[in-house]
């Protein structure tokens, strides 16, 4: 299934993920074919188990298909090796999750600033930019927090600027909204697509809401781990 042709972030062929529960056989996705352009802000849809999650870490370098080819931003993913994969990870993806994944005991600008740390960048530089992520987020006043003193709106937030901190070309985000109020949700994904908007940025949502909606570039509806729709 193609869904543009100039410039393409990703490329996907025959992808097949099979889980094997000892004498059982799963199917996380199968025989999905895509291609996405760079720039543009794609809304996964699909039931739960539909496959959505299963291709987010595919896409993230998190997990590795069974069959199949997968490229992204000229990386191919199924020879990578772990090293290569934990660059990918660090430099190409940005993640953000339904659970925000922040790190209690360190505060938000040391949870934004973590990545570009491990990626050995100047400690100076890396804190500049998070504080700026944070300002742009209305998160700088809450730099020194710890994750418990915020609330889920604002931990979301914070997700984003670590997700933004190594200037990733493309944004995953699985349920970004599932443990916000409607009026938090509304702000993350605004958030979400003003990235894509101003910067380009490829921005991948997978999501049960209706919110992303207007914002879509296209969406795709999964089912039973294979594309259903494009839309």
């Amino acid at each position: 299934m193609i869904l543009k042709s100039n410039d393409p972030i990703i490329v996907a062929r025959d992808l097949t993920r099979i889980y094997r529960l000892g004498a059982s056989e799963v199917i996380g996705i199968s025989n999905v074919n895509l291609t996405v352009s760079s720039g543009e802000l794609i809304v996964l849809k699909g039931n739960s188990g539909s496959g959505k999650s299963t291709l987010l870490a595919l896409l993230a370098g998190l997990d590795r298909a069974t069959n199949g080819s997968l490229t992204v931003a000229d990386h191919n993913l199924q020879r990578a090796t772990p090293s290569t994969l934990t660059t990918y990870r660090r430099e190409v993806v940005g993640m953000v999750f339904q659970s925000f994944n922040l790190l209690p005991t360190l505060t938000v600008e040391e949870n934004v600033c973590l990545p570009a740390l491990l990626a050995n960048q100047p400690y100076k530089e890396v804190q500049a930019k998070a504080l700026e992520l944070l300002r742009w987020l209305n998160l700088d006043l809450r730099r020194h927090h710890r994750p418990s003193q915020l609330s889920g709106g604002e931990m979301q937030r914070a997700a984003i600027a670590r997700a933004l901190i190594n200037d990733p070309v493309m944004i995953l985000a699985d349920e970004p909204t599932g443990n916000l109020d409607s009026s938090n949700g509304r702000i993350v994904v605004e958030l979400l697509a003003e990235l894509n908007r101003s910067s380009g940025t490829t921005v991948i949502i997978a999501t049960h809401s209706t919110l992303a909606d207007p914002y879509a570039t296209s969406t795709i509806t999964l089912k039973d781990g294979r594309i259903a729709e494009v839309s």
